[in-house]
């Protein structure tokens, strides 16, 4: 079995083999940079997502 100095030798070098970019931002699926950019694309995420139940009470109310 993999006793405690086994393991802690596998997770820090784990992290020192690691080459990731550090910083506010790095970590995202999406860039940070340009803040119109970001502000459209969330304004669209966000924005679609607290329409829709007004879209389906409309869509039902002209459905009758």
């Amino acid at each position: 079995m993999l006793g405690p100095p086994a393991i802690r030798r596998f997770t820090t070098s784990v992290v020192r083999r690691s080459h990731y970019e550090e910083g506010p931002g790095k970590n995202l699926p999406f860039s940070v940079e340009n803040k119109w950019t970001l502000l459209v694309k969330m304004c669209l995420f966000f924005g679609s997502a607290f329409s829709v139940p007004f879209l389906i009470v409309r869509h039902q109310l002209l459905k009758q």
